[in-house]
């Protein structure tokens, strides 16, 4: 099965197969870099639909991870986790602990997070096997739910798009679709609504919908994604689960800046010079969703929520950074964050060749 890892030429550094038969625990866990300290990335827990999948998806997402955590100016590298199975009966106490101590097995090559599917109280069921974790409760020394800043961060991300396609960094009166309401959404909702932006939103979840509806009453709900990515908006944000911008669906998009928090938003290679083509400004996703790690991060130190806000405020000026080199190298924004990225883990990767005490 590794060989199959290597013929498809994705650069990573390690993947491993987690197998413990007695609780039904089948994870992959891929490591594609780490240049610049440690990977660090979430565990997914999601029902796919064979190992292939899964195998597609933690390859891409660790890959993400090693970028974003670039580009947000940390000392980490990039990995990610999927746990195969639906996490409303997969989860057991048993199957995270064998996770945790596969986990653990890696000696700190890579630090795991929450993800889709997985939440706090699993980080510290995790921790009782491992010390190479984050996103843990208060209670348990971590930084809580990484949702906070990841919400956040994607509003800075937003505000500097703003900014940049219509000189002010002002979102009232701007019509924001968000599709999908969960973890991060429905706190993305909260700080446009402060903001004074009219919202729309859409998610499979009728719960979801009631819970932004009740917090929120002024805002508008859409039957379904399609019919969002039709409507005439000035941002859409996604939110929900990645590859939301193909070949199909960037025609019909009726934004003019997207900025989301959904990972690997663009389908394919390309899906980024056909936004551009049709005057739509993206906003990388692994550039502003990367609160949630900055905050969990934070937890290395001794963790400071205040720190890790005001590290997440940075995003902002980031997010600026990668529009002004893309404009002056030509570029579409996502290629002008690649090589943002590209260029720390290459130039301060480089450093650790130099040997020092205790190297």
């Amino acid at each position: 099965m590794t060989d199959g890892v290597f013929g498809r030429g994705s650069g990573h550094e390690q993947v491993v197969f987690c197998q413990e038969q007695a609780t039904g625990l089948k994870a992959i866990i891929a490591v594609y870099s780490t240049a610049l300290g440690p990977a660090l990335g979430g565990t997914r827990c999601y029902p796919y639909a064979n190992e292939a999948d899964a195998l597609d998806d933690v390859l891409a997402l660790s890959k993400g991870m090693a970028y974003k955590n670039a580009l947000a100016g940390l000392d980490l590298g990039g990995g990610k986790a999927v746990i195969i199975g639906d996490p409303a009966t997969t989860k057991t106490e048993a199957l995270l602990r064998a996770y945790g101590r596969f986990v653990q097995s890696l000696g700190g090559r890579y630090y795991t997070a929450c993800d889709v599917g997985t939440h706090v109280a699993d980080m510290d069921v995790i921790a009782r096997e491992t010390r190479y974790v984050t996103g843990r409760s208060r209670d348990d020394g971590g930084a809580g739910d990484s949702s906070v800043l990841t919400a956040f961060g994607v509003f800075q991300g937003m505000l500097a798009a703003a900014e940049f396609r219509w000189g002010s960094a002002d979102l009232a009166g701007r019509h924001v679709g968000v599709s999908g309401v969960g973890k991060v959404g429905h706190l993305l909702v909260g700080h446009l609504v402060e903001a004074g932006a009219r919202v729309s939103v859409t998610d499979v979840s009728p719960a979801a919908i009631a819970r932004v509806r009740t917090a929120h009453p002024s805002v508008e709900v859409v039957a379904d994604n399609e019919t969002l990515l039709r409507t005439p908006l000035d941002v859409y944000a996604p939110c929900a689960m990645g590859g939301a911008l193909d070949d199909v669906t960037v025609p019909q998009l009726g934004a003019e800046i997207v900025c989301g928090a959904a990972n690997n938003q663009l389908a394919h290679p390309g899906v980024d010079k056909s936004l551009e083509d049709r005057g739509v400004l993206y906003a990388p996703d692994y550039l502003v969703n990367a609160g949630g790690v900055i905050q969990v991060s934070d937890e290395l130190h001794g963790f400071d929520f205040e720190r890790a806000r005001r590290k997440a405020a940075g995003i902002f000026a980031t997010t600026k950074a990668v529009f002004e080199l893309a404009r002056s190298e030509g570029v579409p924004p996502a290629t002008a964050a690649d090589r943002l990225a590209e260029r720390r883990m290459s130039e301060v990767g480089r450093l650790r060749s130099i040997l020092t005490t205790g190297s």
